[in-house]
């Protein structure tokens, strides 16, 4: 791994990353894959599978949450707070302005042709992407034979995404137990970036943190419901979006 970047260096590719992440939560962690671990070296692979292993499990949008990490990682909380945001702000303007020229001019046929064209390289993108991290994430065959299941599961059996996960779950732990050799299994490292290790803190700030969050999550529905009736729209969206955050799992 080479050295930590400068703050300085790592907000300018946090943005230029918010810009050219493509192909939805697959194209993103291939992207950031290629350019954290490959190019750049300033994350090691183990931490980065490691902690994109973390993320999959996670409720919520997983590319944004292993940006969120990697930029705690090299930078503290300033880090992971200017990875977020920066990751998610230029995404949040382009869906802006591609849904005003769609309500505008979605019936053009040239512009019509060209969002349709959109969605083949979006299918290609994510396409490349899975294969290029399942390469580097599955390396024996038994995670191959895994993969292949969950995804016969899946497609096939029409089992529920917690009940394959959770079988996944016990395949690894029973099978680390017995044969770690054909799992692949290492002992990770201790963190390799000076910038987390001045962010780890103790029971009590990690309390801390955990409530402001929760209350900057409830702050707009409350003032959606305070202002607008918590029967009105904005009320309900914040409700409902609310529950989507914490039972969608697995990403794309």
């Amino acid at each position: 791994m080479g050295e930590n970047p400068s703050f300085r260096e790592a907000l300018r590719f946090w943005l230029k990353l918010g810009w050219i992440s493509f192909g939805g939560p697959a194209g993103q962690i291939a992207i950031m894959h290629r350019e954290l671990v490959e190019r750049k070296r300033w994350i090691g692979e183990e931490r980065f599978l490691h902690a994109l292993n973390f993320c999959m499990l996670l409720p919520g949008p997983e590319a944004t949450q292993l940006a969120t990490y990697c930029g705690w990682l090299l930078h503290g909380v300033r880090g992971g707070l200017a990875a977020g945001i920066l990751f998610v702000l230029p995404g949040a303007l382009t869906l802006w302005g591609l849904s005003w020229i769609y309500v505008s001019y979605g019936t053009v046929p040239a512009v019509a042709g060209i969002l349709y064209g959109l969605k083949a390289v979006v299918l290609a993108i994510v396409v490349a992407a899975v294969l290029r991290v399942g390469r580097k994430a599955l390396k024996t065959p038994v995670a191959w034979g895994i993969a292949a299941a969950a995804l016969i599961a899946l497609a096939v059996g029409r089992v529920p995404f917690p009940a394959v996960v959770l079988g996944a779950l016990a395949a690894g732990f029973i099978g680390g137990k017995v044969w770690p050799e054909a799992f692949g299994l290492k002992v990770m490292a201790p963190l390799d970036a000076s910038g987390a290790q001045t962010a780890l803190g103790t029971t009590r700030s990690t309390l801390r943190l955990a409530v402001a969050g929760l209350a900057l999550w409830a702050a707009p529905v409350v003032a959606a419901g305070v202002f607008h009736g918590w029967s009105g729209l904005y009320a309900q969206l914040g409700f409902f979006f609310s529950k989507v955050a914490v039972v969608t799992f697995g990403g794309a």
